[in-house]
C-alpha cells in the first residue's frame, strides 16, 4: 500500500522549489485540484469496466491518462502551456447538458475557482509522477485517504485558516452508528467541510444496496453545504471516490446565509449529522436572517437553531459540540430550551480531552436527538480514555473500538431507552432538573469525584490567587496589631 502522507509531503516539498507558489495555501489548492483529476480518471477506469455506454465528461485529450499518466510525458514549457492555455479554460467551460451533463458540471464547480500557480513545468512534471503513485481504485488507499485531510488541514492551519479541524473517522463514525440512517432517509450536513460524516454515512448504507436503483437512491439521499471552496472541492473529491459520481446534493453556499423564515418542509430532512464550525464568528448580517432569540454571531449556535427546524418529525440528529454551548447562557439558553421542548434530547456524550488533537484542546460533546417529542429524561455518557492512555495525538488517535460499551449500553429508542442502567459512565437528569438550572447542561459526572487537576496553567492561576488571599490576610493582620498597638496602620 502506498504511504499516502509520504506521498503529499513529497509534493508539497516538490511544490516549495517553484517561485510561482506562494505558501501552504497555494500549495494546498495546487494539489486538490491535480488529484481531484487524478481520482476521477481512476474512478473512470472504473466505471468503463462496468458500464457499456460510460461516457466521460471531459474531452478524451484533457483526461488525466492522457496527458498526466505518462511518466515520460509532457514537461517544461510544453507542460505549462497546455495546462494554463488548454486544460483550464476547457474544463471551465463544459457544457452541463445531455447525458453527461451533471458530471461536467461537477467538474467545472471544481474548476470555476482553481487556479494553476506553478511556474516550472519540469516540477509541475514531478508532482505529477508522485500523484500517479497512487491508485485510488485501491480499497486501501480509498480508506486512508484521509490521510490527505489530516496532512492539508494541518498545512492549512499553519497558513492561518483557523476554525477548520478534522473530526476523526472513530466520532463521525459513532455518529453514523447511532443515528443508523436508513436507505432511502435523506442525510444532511450542513457545514459538510470535506466530506467525513456524508462519507461515512456512505459505507453504512452500502449493507443496503442491491441494484443500481438502490445505487441511484443512496445518491440521491446525501445532502451537504459547505461555504469554503477548498473543503468544498475535497467533498467533491470524496464522494466520487466513494462511488457517488455526480455529488450534485453537495453545494458550495453558507447554510446560514439563506433566512431562517425561508426554510420549508420540502428542506426538512430525515437525519443530521455534523461537527458545526465552533468559536468562529459569521459575517456582519448574518444573525438577522434569525428570529430574535436565536440572534448571535457564534458560528455554532445559529447552526444549532438551524438543525432543530431542519429535522423532519422523528427526524435524528448527532451533533459535536463544545462545552460552551452546555452551559453558556443568553442565546444558548433559548437554543437549549427550544431543543428540549421540541425535541427529545436523549443522549449527550461528554468526549475525553484531547479527541480534536492537534486542532484544538477544547473540551466537546455529542448531542443525540429526535423532533417531535418534548425531553423527559437526559442520560449522560462520560467516555473514558483508554486504559494505559492519558491523551490523544497523531499517534495514538480515538479508535472506534473503544466506544463498544456505549454502544452495548445505548439501547432502544422505540423503548425510551428503558434497558439503560447508571454505571461508573453513565447516568440521567430530568428535563425540568435542567430547566431550573436556567438550561444549563454541564452535568458533572455524579459517579466520579473531581478530578485533580494537573494543569500548569490552571495551577498557576490557582497558586497566584492563594497568595493573593495570603497577602490579604497579611495585611489585616497588620493593621489589627498597629491598631492594637495605637499605631496608624
Amino acid at each position: 500500500m502506498t504511504n499516502i502522507t509520504g506521498v503529499i509531503k513529497s509534493i508539497q516539498d516538490i511544490m516549495r522549489k517553484d517561485v510561482g507558489v506562494d505558501g501552504d495555501a497555494q500549495r494546498i489548492s495546487q494539489l486538490v485540484w491535480m488529484i481531484f483529476l487524478k481520482i476521477l480518471d481512476d474512478r473512470e477506469a472504473e466505471l468503463e469496466l462496468i458500464e457499456d455506454d460510460f461516457v466521460s465528461p471531459i474531452p478524451e485529450h484533457l483526461r488525466w491518462r492522457n496527458w498526466a499518466a505518462n511518466p515520460e510525458g509532457q514537461t517544461g514549457e510544453a507542460l505549462l502551456d497546455f495546462v494554463n492555455g488548454v486544460l483550464f479554460p476547457k474544463l471551465k467551460e463544459l457544457q452541463a447538458q445531455g447525458a453527461v451533463g451533471k458530471r461536467a458540471q461537477v467538474v467545472r464547480s471544481i474548476f470555476d475557482g482553481a487556479l494553476n500557480f506553478m511556474k516550472s513545468g519540469t516540477l509541475m512534471r514531478q508532482v505529477i509522477n508522485k500523484i500517479n503513485e497512487i491508485d485510488f481504485n485501491n480499497t486501501e488507499n480509498r480508506h486512508t485517504f484521509g490521510d490527505i485531510y489530516e496532512k492539508i488541514l494541518k498545512d492549512l492551519q499553519s497558513a492561518g485558516n483557523a476554525g477548520e479541524f478534522y473530526t476523526p473517522r472513530a466520532v463521525t463514525r459513532l455518529i453514523i452508528d447511532r443515528l443508523n440512517p436508513q436507505l432511502d432517509e435523506i442525510v444532511f450536513d450542513p457545514a459538510c467541510g470535506t466530506g467525513g460524516f456524508l462519507s461515512c454515512a456512505i459505507d453504512h448504507k452500502q449493507q443496503f444496496v442491491r441494484t443500481s436503483a438502490d445505487r441511484e437512491t443512496l445518491a440521491r439521499t446525501l445532502r451537504g453545504v459547505e461555504k469554503k471552496s477548498m473543503p468544498f472541492n475535497l467533498c467533491i473529491t470524496n464522494m466520487i471516490l466513494h462511488g457517488i459520481d455526480t455529488p450534485t446534493g453537495i453545494a458550495h453556499d453558507n447554510t446560514l446565509a439563506r433566512p431562517f423564515k425561508d426554510y420549508g418542509d420540502k428542506d426538512r430532512v430525515h437525519v443530521i449529522a455534523t461537527n458545526p464550525p465552533f468559536g468562529g464568528m459569521e459575517e456582519d448580517g448574518i444573525e438577522n436572517n434569525f428570529p430574535a432569540q436565536y440572534r448571535t454571531r457564534e458560528t455554532a449556535d445559529l447552526f444549532m437553531a438551524l438543525i432543530i427546524k431542519l429535522l423532519r418529525v422523528n427526524g435524528r440528529a448527532g451533533v459535536i459540540l463544545p462545552d460552551g454551548f452546555l452551559f453558556g447562557e443568553g442565546t444558548k439558553s433559548s437554543i437549549k430550551k427550544d431543543l428540549i421542548e421540541t425535541c427529545n434530547l436523549h443522549t449527550i456524550i461528554r468526549l475525553p480531552g484531547g479527541v480534536f488533537n492537534p486542532y484544538t484542546g477544547i473540551k466537546t460533546n455529542i448531542l443525540f436527538f429526535t423532533k417531535g417529542q418534548p425531553t423527559e429524561d437526559i442520560w449522560f455518557w462520560e467516555q473514558p480514555y483508554p486504559e494505559g492512555v492519558v491523551n490523544y495525538n497523531k499517534g495514538r488517535p480515538m479508535q472506534f473500538e473503544e466506544f463498544d460499551a456505549l454502544r452495548d449500553w445505548w439501547g432502544d429508542e422505540a423503548t425510551k431507552f428503558r434497558t439503560r442502567t447508571e454505571n461508573p459512565h453513565a447516568w440521567k437528569v430530568t428535563a425540568d432538573h435542567v430547566a431550573t438550572r436556567g438550561y444549563n447542561l454541564d452535568e458533572k459526572n455524579p459517579h466520579v469525584a473531581e478530578a485533580e487537576i494537573h494543569d500548569p496553567d490552571v495551577l498557576l492561576a490557582a497558586y497566584a490567587q492563594s497568595q493573593r488571599e495570603v497577602q490579604g490576610l497579611r495585611d489585616r493582620l497588620k493593621a489589627i496589631l498597629s491598631d492594637a498597638l495605637g499605631k496608624k496602620p
